[in-house]
Order: structure tokens, then C-alpha cells, then sequence
């Protein structure tokens, strides 16, 4: 029986939606709160403005994309589901960096892990950032909100044998794991969240808070690239955004100007620190686009006697915190344990070589085990993060240099991932480096690892979770916006999105941008009234 596409229901039903693309002449919008963005900052934004009586426009860059659209492949997904086709990178080019770009922006395309914004983060954030108002307990309320909304649980499924190789090597060697909440109502198990889901049991903002906005008489702009803030004063007087062409790749020479009382930043950790450069918004004390930081990853490679299949079943469901605070917030470069799918494009990228070992990495797929770690940066002095830039074009991109500090936690990542590997059941383990082979033995890794040069290019890096850039904290010196997400040089922005982090945060950060402006949108709906 097909799955209802239910998005494409609601447009039936008169939902009001503007596809850029199409536009035969430029458009003038109005509302009172224009949120840039559809992500899960912009998406929780829209459904709680909405439902507080005010007219909101959604603006996406990206193409609208409903579940008859996702096959599960991924030359389609890849090419125009995801930020520069799957291509957008550090400046240096050494780093792939996964983002979303369509209705529903990241939360259409991640991997559903849903976890609480660590309580030693928060903690962190008061003590050194200046952030009021979002201690462990002030925040636990906006979590528990938002987890009900999406739906999300510790996954009741068993893990598939990709995540349960952490369970057993954990349990071999006394190492903590637990079971990820994912946000999934009625989940088939299928494995390519990374692609959309067919089935509409991934909880994004396309199925949950976007249909709500549009319900309560919301209107939803995409390919529609925002391009400048018109700013006079303290004020945004009004956005000008590029119509895109269907594939969203270049401008079609119409334009969009939206009008509205308020608007609300929420393009993530490099595109709305871009907006605002392009905007030539005030920034006094040079913090904008400033201390962006991401969850620097690194992988390991498995083998098995047993079938593996890396490619089937939920992408996320058993993860180790084990290394992630031994020293505390500020001690040595720690790390999230967790495991990838494996999709053939992705494994082939991840796995490298050419030629007949490329076919050979291939051929051993369904036996293959990844792991990854996800590295918890911005914590300590020597980790400071990177910083956007705009290129010549107005385009933005993240010049991110990888610390000294940073490279010793991707060494002792790989030796931890290694270890685990091997008492999960591995025959062999491969570091993921152009000069790393599979060994064996967990002696003939531990020699290989302390022996490889951990360098740019040399070592894989990537990473799906951009944070900061729009720091916030009540000291306008070292923060873009308050601890409300309210800019502070303009009266009528806010920021409500991942770019507020003033660190990295050491968990998937999806929830915690979901907890995050449920409080700060809740706040400004009630801000709007008196205003």
C-alpha cells in the first residue's frame, strides 16, 4: 500500500507556497515575521509564531521536496537535497561538510540521532560565555516539549550490525554505551535516512512544524537564496532574495523582496553568518562569523566473517560517550563514538583507493563495519574554531585550520575506534587514511596509528554538524546575540539556529537547536505582542 505523501495533500488543499523558480516577474512579500530558513530552527520557529496568531513566511534556498520525491538513491538525494551538491567544503578543500538545502533543511536529511544538548555544555556556556537562561533545568522543560512533538525515543528496534558492533566491543572491554533517541513515529527500519524518507516516519520539520505553519495560514518561499538585509539604523527594513532556477544553481534574474516586522535568522552555522556579511550588518567587535565550529569526524573501518550490510536498517542506534568528558569540558580533545551507514557512494568516498582495490573495498561492503568519532571542539584555548568568509561571488565558505590539539584527538580516536573494532569481532581494521592499510591485530593498528601522519588530505575528515559563527551571550564584545537569540545592533533580528552555539556542543545537534528556539521563539511571540 503507498505511503500518502501528505505535504503534496496539504498543497491540494490550498496551502500558499511560491517557487522561485517560476516567477515571470519580480515578487514583494509581506508578514509579520520572516524566518530565513526551514531547518529546525526556522521550522520550530514557524509553528510556534504561527500558532501565536502572526503571519509567517518561511524562506528556503533550497527545492521543495516531498516523500514521492526520495527513491532512495543517492546520485539523486545528493545532487539536490544537500549544500553545494554534497560538495561544500572547508576553504582548504580538506574537509567535506554534509548540510542540507531544501524544505525542511538539514532534519530532512540526517540520520534522526536526537540527543539533549549536553548538561556539561550548558554548563560550560554560563560559566565562560556569558549565556543566561539555559541551565540543564531551564532547558529540560523545551526538550521534553519538542521530544514530544518529533516523536523522540530510545530506538526499540535491536541495533543493526553495524551499531552493534559498539554495543558488544563496549561490553568486551567495560566501556559505557547506550541506545540513541531518534525522532521516528512508525520507523520501517529502511536505513536511508540520509536520502529522505519515503515513508514519512522521519520526524522533520517537512512532515511536522512546516504542514503546522502552513495549516495556521503560514506561506512557505523556496528557491529563493536570501541574499541582503536592507538595514537603516537599527533596523532590517527589508530582505531581498535571488530567485533560483530549479536546480538550485543559479539565479533566474527575478527577485523577492519581503516586508515584514520581524525576521528570524535561522540558515545555520554558515549561512546565516553570511547573510549578515553580505548584509554589511554592524559588528563592531568582529565577532560575526567568528568561532564556527564543527564536529570534526574521523572513521575507522572494520571487516568481518559475518554479513555486516552497513546499508540497511536504522543509521544510528547504539553510541559510546565513554571518552567524551574524562577530563572534564576543558581537558584534552575528546569524542562522540558512533557509526555511519554505508551507502555505496558514501563507502566508496570513505573507503578510497582506486582502481582494483576500490572494486576490492567494494566487493567486501556487506562485511564491512565503520565507525566514527565525533570530535567536541571550541572547549579549550587551543581549539577556537574557524571562521566564514565570503568568497569573491558573495558565496559563503569556512576557512577551518585543524589544531595541533584537534590532531591529537583524531590519533587517540582512532586508537579507541580500533580497539573497540577488534573486541566487537573485527578480523581486520583500517584507519581511514590514504596511507593506512588493514592490519590484523589490535598491536599491529596500535603501531600503525602512532605512526601515521595525521595531515590534511592525508587523513578523511568530515563533518555533518556546523555550530556557531553567530555566538550568543549578553557581552555584545564577545557575542553577535543575546542569550535570547535577539541581535545586538538590530532591533527587529533574531537568530534562532545552531549558529548561537558559542561552542561545538558533543552530541548530534538536532535537538538541541529544536530546545533551543522552541524557548527563544516562545519568547518572541511574546515579545511581538507588547511591541
Amino acid at each position: 500500500m503507498p505511503v500518502p505523501d501528505l505535504f503534496r495533500e496539504g498543497l491540494a488543499r490550498g496551502w500558499k507556497t511560491y517557487n522561485g523558480s517560476h516567477l515571470q516577474e519580480d515578487l514583494t512579500l509581506e508578514a509579520d515575521v520572516a524566518i530565513i530558513g526551514s531547518g529546525a530552527g526556522g521550522g520550530t520557529s514557524a509553528e510556534i509564531l504561527s500558532a501565536a496568531g502572526y503571519k509567517v513566511l518561511l524562506i528556503e534556498e533550497g527545492p521543495l521536496k516531498t516523500s514521492d520525491d526520495f527513491k532512495m538513491l543517492e546520485d539523486q538525494a545528493y545532487a539536490s537535497l544537500y549544500q553545494e551538491g554534497i560538495g561544500r567544503m572547508s576553504k582548504d578543500g580538506a574537509i567535506t561538510i554534509l548540510q542540507g538545502r531544501a524544505v525542511g533543511g538539514t532534519t530532512l536529511i540526517n540520520w534522526t540521532s536526537s540527543f539533549r544538548t549536553p548538561e556539561p555544555t550548558l554548563e560550560h556556556w554560563a560559566k565562560e560565555h556569558d549565556v543566561k537562561g539555559h541551565s540543564p533545568a531551564e532547558m529540560a522543560p523545551w526538550f521534553a516539549k519538542m521530544e514530544q512533538r518529533l516523536g523522540v525515543a530510545p530506538w526499540i528496534m535491536p541495533p543493526n550490525a553495524n551499531n552493534d558492533v559498539i554495543r558488544i566491543g563496549c561490553e568486551k572491554l567495560g566501556y559505557s554505551w547506550h541506545v540513541i533517541p531518534r525522532n521516528v513515529r512508525g520507523c520501517w527500519n529502511l536505513g536511508y535516512c540520509g536520502m529522505g524518507c519515503p515513508t514519512n516516519a522521519k520526524q522533520s520539520m517537512m512532515v511536522t512544524t512546516i504542514p503546522a505553519t502552513l495549516e495556521k495560514g503560514g506561506e512557505l518561499l523556496y528557491l529563493a537564496r536570501a541574499e541582503r538585509l536592507q538595514i537603516k539604523g537599527d533596523q532590517v527594513e527589508s530582505l531581498l532574495c535571488l530567485a533560483m532556477d530549479e536546480r538550485c544553481v543559479a539565479p533566474t534574474g527575478r527577485t523577492i523582496k519581503v516586508k515584514a516586522r520581524h525576521y528570524v535568522l535561522a540558515g545555520g552555522g554558515i549561512n546565516s553568518p553570511a547573510l549578515l556579511l553580505r548584509s554589511d550588518a554592524a559588528d563592531p567587535h568582529k565577532r560575526l562569523g567568528k568561532r564556527t565550529f564543527l564536529h570534526l569526524v574521523n572513521f575507522s573501518a572494520g571487516q568481518f566473517d559475518q554479513v555486516i550490510n552497513p546499508f540497511y536498517g536504522a543509521p544510528q542506534s547504539i553510541y559510546s560517550d565513554h571518552f567524551q568528558w574524562q577530563d572534564g569540558a576543558t581537558g584534552k580533545m575528546s569524542y562522540k563514538l558512533e557509526v555511519p551507514p554505508l551507502q555505496p557512494a558514501l563507502a566508496a568516498t570513505l573507503l578510497g583507493g582506486f582502481g582494483p582495490q576500490s572494486a576490492l573495498n567494494m566487493q567486501q561492503l556487506p562485511h564491512t563495519h565503520a565507525m566514527l568519532a565525533l570530535l567536541r571542539d571550541g572547549f579549550h584555548p587551543d581549539s577556537s574554531g574557524g571562521s566564514v568568509e565570503l568568497r569573491g561571488d558573495g558565496s559563503p565558505v569556512l576557512d577551518y585550520q585543524v589544531s595541533d590539539y584537534a590532531w591529537d584527538g583524531v590519533r587517540r580516536a582512532f586508537h579507541s575506534m580500533a580497539e573497540i573494532q577488534f573486541a566487537g569481532g573485527a578480523r581486520a581494521v583500517m584507519p581511514m587514511h590514504s596511507d593506512a592499510r588493514y592490519v590484523k591485530t589490535l598491536a599491529e593498528a596500535r603501531t600503525l596509528i602512532d605512526g601515521l601522519n595525521l595531515a590534511l588530505y592525508r587523513t578523511r575528515l568530515g563533518s555533518a554538524h556546523v555550530m556557531g559563527g553567530c555566538a550568543m551571550g549578553e557581552d555584545p564584545k564577545t557575542a553577535v546575540a543575546d542569550s535570547l537569540g535577539r541581535h545586538h545592533q538590530l532591533a527587529n533580528l533574531s537568530i534562532h539556529d545552531g549558529s548561537l552555539f558559542p561552542t561545538s556542543i558533543g552530541a548530534n545537534p538536532q535537538l538541541s537547536v529544536y530546545g533551543l528556539t522552541a524557548q527563544l521563539a516562545t519568547a518572541l511571540a511574546e515579545r511581538l505582542k507588547s511591541g
